[in-house]
């Protein structure tokens, strides 16, 4: 699936907290409130870890 600036500025809040994914380990984290936050999950040493991009 591919994210689009259209698709990320009208996703709205839900009951859960949901992900917005590229496919790619980018994504775009909604939280019920409405805020929205760039998340990237990548594998190392067999874990994976999140990294916190931003707002």
């Amino acid at each position: 699936m591919q994210l689009t600036d259209t698709k990320c500025r009208n996703a709205k809040g839900q009951i859960k907290p949901r992900k917005l994914s590229d496919g790619g380990g980018l994504h775009l984290l909604i939280n019920p409130d409405g805020a929205k936050y760039w998340r990237l999950a990548y594998r190392w040493h067999g874990k994976q870890p999140t990294l916190a991009i931003g707002v």
